[in-house]
C-alpha cells in the first residue's frame, strides 16, 4: 500500500502517541517544508488524508457531525494500521528480556 508523505507523518505520529492524537499535532508536518500552504489549505489536505486513511481502515476518527460533514477532532491508530506502520518504517518490537547479573 503506497502513501504520501504526509499519510505517512500521520500513520508515525498516531503510531508514536499511542493513544488518541489531537489534530492539531499534524500540522507540524509543514513546518519542514519549503513550500508552504495557506492554513486553510493545510486544513483542507490533512483532513483529506485522515478521511482517506479512515476509508482504508487504518484509523480511527473522532469528532463531531453535522448534518453535511465530519468534522474529525482526534485519530487513533487501529490494529491494520499498526501492522503497516511496523513494515514500513521497519520498528523492530523489542522483547522483555531480563538482564543476568
Amino acid at each position: 500500500m503506497t502513501l504520501s508523505p504526509l499519510q505517512r507523518f500521520i500513520m508515525l505520529s498516531a503510531y508514536d502517541a499511542r493513544g488518541k492524537l489531537q489534530r492539531t499535532r499534524l500540522t507540524q508536518f509543514y513546518s519542514s517544508q519549503k513550500a508552504k500552504p495557506s492554513s486553510a489549505d493545510q486544513q483542507r489536505i490533512i483532513t483529506r488524508s485522515i478521511e482517506r486513511l479512515i476509508e482504508r481502515g487504518l484509523l480511527i476518527g473522532y469528532g463531531r457531525r453535522t448534518p453535511e460533514k465530519w468534522f474529525i477532532d482526534e485519530v487513533r491508530i487501529t490494529a491494520a494500521g499498526k501492522r503497516l506502520a511496523k513494515k514500513s518504517f521497519g520498528t523492530q518490537q523489542s522483547l522483555p528480556f531480563k538482564k543476568r547479573k
